[in-house]
């Protein structure tokens, strides 16, 4: 059986060598045109009126300064949240179910100090402050545990992280509290 399909195979091969395309195919590609066929389509090397623009203001735009700017984690763009800010943010990675903890550090970033191996960095790893608070239910606790936090370690960073215990891992971190003359 599979040696009648080969050969049906083959003899529709030749057959359809042999006919003539019909009338509505599309022609084989001979590839790319000259676009000298094509009368003032090319511009003149300073023109620019193709290039994106935002309406004028591109030579405006500024970057991101990296020096003596770090950034941290979610939120450090903005300014310092205020109680009431931290507030609704632990409220709401307590309705998450996540588990409140409490981390500081003295430098507050990621750098290198102890190693050059590709991958290594400290200050990944912040100290924790007292144990995650398990059955935290309000975030009045939370608040009070980083008055007590900034006021053993005034001069560390603090970050409010939630652990979500079913999936085990880490599922928000924010800074809480920059010190006012980081070293």
């Amino acid at each position: 059986m599979a040696s009648s399909m080969m050969i049906s195979s083959a003899a529709t091969a030749v057959i359809n060598r042999a006919a003539p395309a019909p009338a509505n195919s599309v022609a084989p590609f001979n590839g790319l045109k000259s676009t000298a066929a094509f009368p003032g389509t090319k511009k003149p090397a300073n023109d620019l009126s193709a290039v994106p623009s935002n309406g004028g203001r591109a030579q405006c735009m500024k970057v991101w300064n990296p020096y003596n700017n770090i950034k941290f984690e979610t939120l450090s763009y903005l300014p310092p949240l205020t109680d009431e800010q931290l507030a609704k943010e632990v409220d709401y990675l307590l309705r998450q179910k996540w588990i409140p903890c409490l981390e500081f550090d003295k430098i507050g970033s990621v750098y290198r100090e102890h190693g050059s191996l590709p991958g290594y960095y400290d200050g990944r790893y912040w100290v924790m402050w007292k144990l995650p608070m398990f059955g935290c239910n309000d975030s009045s606790q939370v608040l009070r545990e980083l008055a007590e936090c900034k006021k053993e370690y005034p001069n560390c960073f603090v970050r409010i992280i939630g652990f979500d215990n079913v999936r085990q891992v880490q599922c928000i971190s924010f800074i809480a509290y920059k010190p006012p003359h980081p070293k």
